[in-house]
């Protein structure tokens, strides 16, 4: 807690950087957006493609970046070994056109769900992919399937269309799905606490996912799905440290009710300390090794988990109780005053009330 103003500055740095990058970025003439969106919100084509030898995903990746096509998402099939699924974004230049049928026969799926199929878009995504996975052979004519093609090395099965209002509705739906989340917290928590307390949590747990988007928009990581999914997961994550500090305040409060809440607060975080070393730590550890050895399709999503695992633990030492005791000091408990603001107060009252008394004698 007496570390409580560098930790508090330390994170208003962190946020104004992401701040100045997002703004930098999305005012420069001819420069990039703040944040680096994926395939699921700004658009793009999503293909299914079924292969005689599936070559690995990194070679496919090589094989679209030889092409001009970056920041692809290739997902092998759980149930279906020999089958692909390959996310391009929005090819520069390439428009959507009116919604139409796609020219693939299970390229409905997604136009069931609500999303614009643009034939321009499948089109131009199709052969663009197309001349990429003819360096691994040819594709089996439009007429026969893989197994009926024996000259053939793989097939394009499907082919669907994401547009940017799809994507848009995904955004909005997410952030909607973030913010509630956060009202049922700060409701739960001051039902079970105090407001208070409520609104540390709160405050902290917007503190860990604008402090994660500043690192994406610093380093241009991509924002998919995955990475909305990793908000929510840091939501919970953080909120769970927090109560368990707010748990043993309550407890140290009922104990001792002589000693300030700063001090009570003060001890709560370092008898708890050891927990959050040894459960944050181990989390901070798996999701290293999917940072290490998860691949490119996990990476942006246990990047998040990374950078937020950190800040989230750093936030429940250093920036949920602090701004809930200055929250309350704010509100006029005087119970929650720092401790060293009294001492200081108490050592000027007492200076003050020195003066020489003249000892009189008394008549009887």
């Amino acid at each position: 807690m007496g570390l409580r103003k560098p930790f508090v500055f330390i994170s208003i740095a962190i946020l104004l950087a992401g701040l100045f990058s997002a703004a930098g970025r999305q005012l420069t003439d001819g420069g990039t957006d703040a944040f680096n969106l994926g395939v699921d919100f700004q658009g793009g084509t999503v293909l299914t493609v079924k292969y005689r030898e599936k070559p690995s995903a990194d070679a496919v990746r090589n094989a679209l970046n030889n092409v001009g096509i970056t920041e692809a998402v290739i997902q092998d099939s759980t149930d279906k070994t020999d089958e692909q699924l390959i996310k391009i974004p929005i090819i520069e230049g390439q428009q959507a056109a009116t919604p139409q049928p796609a020219p693939e026969a299970n390229a409905n799926a997604n136009n069931e769900a609500g999303t614009t199929t643009g034939g321009t878009q499948v089109e131009v995504g199709r052969a663009s992919v197309k001349r990429a996975l003819d360096t691994f052979g040819a594709e089996a004519a439009t007429e026969l399937s893989l197994e009926q093609d024996a000259a053939a090395s793989y097939k394009i099965v499907g082919t669907d269309s994401v547009g940017p209002v799809a994507g848009e509705q995904l955004r909005d739906a997410a952030v909607i799905a973030t913010l509630l989340g956060m009202v049922g917290i700060l409701l739960f928590i001051a039902f079970r606490y105090d407001w208070t307390y409520a609104a540390g949590a709160v405050i902290a747990v917007f503190h860990d996912v604008l402090v994660t988007l500043a690192f994406f928009t610093i380093f241009q990581w991509e924002v998919s799905l995955t990475v909305l999914a990793a908000m929510l997961t840091l939501v919970g994550f953080s909120v769970n440290d927090s109560i368990v500090i707010f748990d043993r305040i309550r407890e140290n409060m009922n104990l001792n009710r002589t000693d300030s809440v700063y001090k009570l607060t003060n001890q709560s975080i370092n008898q708890t300390m050891s927990r959050t070393i040894v459960t944050n730590g181990l989390t901070f550890l798996a999701v290293l090794a999917l940072v290490l050895f998860g691949g490119e399709v996990l990476r942006t999503f246990s990047l998040a988990l990374l950078v937020g695992s950190i800040v989230g633990t750093y936030s429940t030492i250093a920036i949920a109780s602090p701004i809930a005791l200055w929250w309350q000091s704010k509100i006029g408990r005087a119970e929650m005053k720092d401790v060293t603001a009294e001492k200081t107060s108490g050592e000027k009252l007492a200076s003050a009330s020195r003066r020489s008394v003249t000892r009189r004698p008394v008549t009887r």
